[in-house]
């Protein structure tokens, strides 16, 4: 009897070895996903045996379509008359096609993204035999390889520093080692093979459209071994003194805009004399004349001064077409030229020389301002400066709003006067204007102040002016003392020095403003000298026991004079039978006069109109002292002599 049993035939569960490691840990495959699987049966599927069926099944369409042009052909011969119904069928069943085809691929597309019905993952291909000894010949082969790349790189090194120490050919080297250093200083970048280098300030918020560009190229051996000027160097002048010899390796031509010597000079002019003159440069005035061979540092160095100032000029140049002044400004080539005060004007000049023969560097300045000099030189970087520095907070990359001022003003209730002042701002032409307005104001005060103390003996007057001032604005002290009296009084006074006007502070906390007339400067000193005259004489009596009996600041007796006016008081003795007047006129000419009485009077004659001793004892008639005739240093000295001698006599 025959027994049936059902025998199962599992496939191995080990997997095939892909690699074994050096310590011998073996690295099974995974076996193949569903997908993987599927699609390896698919790729084993032998297509080309269907290929008998396709033929005839395209043979049937093909009789089909016979029949049915024949039945359209027979259409036609009956009703050749009719016309196609529509002339654009044909492009319509194309589309139609088309339309229909990306329809499926759309199809097959969302299932393959969706993945739960295909996967259109690779085919996994069997893994290539290893061989370990071919991957060992690869190895070394790539190893000897790179150690020949370095080999060459150590033998050309070596090369080189032979040549560099045994004085053979080092313009190579020396080339490498120059555009090092230029490197260092100057932005350089490679184009189409040509090494190109910016001198402008665009990075520092410049405005001027100048590009700046610079080339650098590899001098020749037989540029290094002339003595005279490389061809395209700025400065070569022909018959110009040879100096010395230096190899340099490295040759810079810059734009012919760009060669030479340029700086700005800037005159306050009355008339036909110079007021005030500033002469201005990158370098400063020592550096103007260019030498007749220079080397690539200082080409560079002069090419950017010559941006520098032309940069600044075109500025102004064009800030002044802009403003709006009661006497417009004038632009003339490279020449603008502004008006400061009536009959003061303000001359800025570009001067700019491309060959360095002609002396190009500006006379001695006999008075020149390095204030104003110093104000030049910071005002163009202070404007590059505020172009790239804006105050914070402000975005990243979007467009910037208002300022951290502006942003205050609704917390702070500013008015409208407030925000139009906040809106208000200087332009480069404006700010050297105002400075030097204040320059020449200032110049002005000090000459009225120094011949004042020069011509007034009597009392001193000296100034201190404050060594931290502002660009438009400056600060002097002025005191009046007496020699030998300064415990006594001191008079105090200070002056603002702006850009049109003068304001004086007075010990007392009077201010008065004033012009830029030096006319009202000069009243005012001498006011507060007769002022201090008469209040030191009235302490002084003080300290006499003598009594005060009138004082006046604005006495109206004498000649009416154009300017000044005259001060006064009376004096009485302890026993009021001596008085003294004295009058000071502080007009251009200072005039002291003193008189004296006493009582009783030896010219009183009772009668019978006056009866009675009593009137004796009233003050006789004044007469004049001759006051310079009489010992003393100064006026309180004599003061004191004169009061001390009329007490001795009571």
């Amino acid at each position: 009897m025959s027994v049936s049993a059902n025998i199962s035939v599992e496939a191995p569960i080990e997997n095939q070895i892909q690699e074994i490691a050096y310590d011998g840990t073996e690295i099974y495959q995974l076996p193949p996903t569903l997908s993987e699987h599927l699609a390896k049966c698919a790729a084993k599927i032998d297509f080309s045996k269907t290929a008998n069926d396709i033929d005839l099944v395209q043979q049937s369409i093909k009789k089909e379509d016979e029949k049915r042009s024949a039945e359209d052909e027979s259409k036609e011969s009956a009703a050749h008359f009719q016309s196609s119904l529509w002339p654009w069928d044909s492009v319509r069943n194309k589309l139609k096609e088309a339309y229909t085809e990306v329809c499926v691929l759309s199809d097959v597309l969302s299932i393959a993204k969706e993945k739960r019905f295909m996967v259109l993952d690779p085919i996994p291909q069997d893994p290539p035999e290893v061989k370990p000894m071919v991957q060992v010949y690869a190895r070394k082969k790539a190893l000897a390889s790179a150690a020949n790349i370095l080999l060459t790189g150590a033998e050309r090194l070596k090369t080189a520093h032979s040549e560099q120490g045994g004085g053979g050919n080092r313009s190579t080297s020396d080339f490498h080692i120059e555009l090092l250093k230029l490197r260092r200083n100057w932005r350089l970048k490679k184009v189409s093979n040509t090494i190109i280098g910016d001198l402008s300030y665009r990075t520092a918020g410049s405005r001027f459209m100048h590009p700046g560009m610079f080339e650098v190229t590899k001098a020749e051996e037989e540029d290094n071994s002339e003595e005279t000027p490389a061809a395209g160097v700025p400065g070569a002048a022909v018959g110009a003194v040879p100096g010395p010899k230096t190899n340099c390796a490295l040759r810079v031509n810059v734009p012919t805009e760009l060669q030479g010597v340029a700086f700005i000079k800037v005159i306050t002019k009355k008339d036909e004399g110079d007021l005030c003159t500033a002469t201005f440069n990158m370098f400063g005035m020592k550096q103007l004349c260019q030498p007749a061979k220079p080397t690539w540092q200082q080409t560079l160095e002069f090419a950017q001064n010559v941006l520098f100032c032309k940069e600044l000029f075109n500025q102004l140049a064009r800030e002044a077409v802009q403003l709006q002044a009661p006497i417009p400004h004038v632009v003339v080539g490279n020449q603008i030229r502004a008006t400061l005060l009536p009959g003061i004007q303000l001359i800025i000049s570009l001067y700019h020389s491309t060959s360095s023969d002609t002396n190009s560097s500006p006379e001695q300045i006999k008075d020149h301002d390095h204030i104003l000099e110093h104000s030049l030189h910071q005002l163009l970087r202070e404007f590059h400066h505020k172009n790239i520095h804006h105050p914070f907070p402000h975005p990243a990359s979007a467009p910037l709003g208002p300022s951290k001022k502006r942003t205050l003003a609704g917390p702070s209730a500013f008015d409208r006067y407030e925000l139009l002042e906040m809106t208000k701002s200087q332009t480069l032409l404006e700010q050297i204007i105002a400075q030097a307005q204040h320059i020449f104001i200032r110049r002005r005060a000090e000459y009225v102040l120094d011949t004042l103390a020069r011509d007034v003996k009597d009392p001193l007057i000296t100034s201190h002016w404050n060594a931290m001032n502002s660009p438009t604005m400056s600060c002097v002290k002025i005191n009046i003392t007496s020699h030998g009296y300064d415990a006594n009084l001191r008079t105090s006074l200070v002056i603002h020095v702006k850009e049109r006007s003068l304001k004086c502070i007075c010990r007392d906390g009077r201010i008065m403003h004033m012009s830029y007339e030096m006319q009202e400067l000069r009243d005012l000193i001498l006011t507060q000298i007769s002022q201090h005259q008469i209040v030191c004489l009235q302490n002084l009596a003080k300290c006499m026991a003598w009594q005060i009996l009138s004082n006046s600041s604005n006495l109206g007796i004498g000649s009416v004079e154009p300017l000044g006016n005259a001060n006064s008081c009376v004096l009485a003795s302890p026993n009021s039978d001596r008085l003294i007047a004295v009058q000071w006129r502080c007009d251009p000419q200072i005039a002291v006069k003193v008189y004296i009485a006493q009582s009783p009077g030896k010219d009183f004659f009772p009668g019978s109109l006056v009866q009675g001793r009593h009137w004796e004892h009233l003050g006789g008639h004044f007469k004049e002292v001759r006051f310079d005739k009489m010992e003393g240093k100064n006026f309180h000295n004599k003061m004191e002599f004169l009061m001390a001698s009329l007490m001795s006599q009571s």
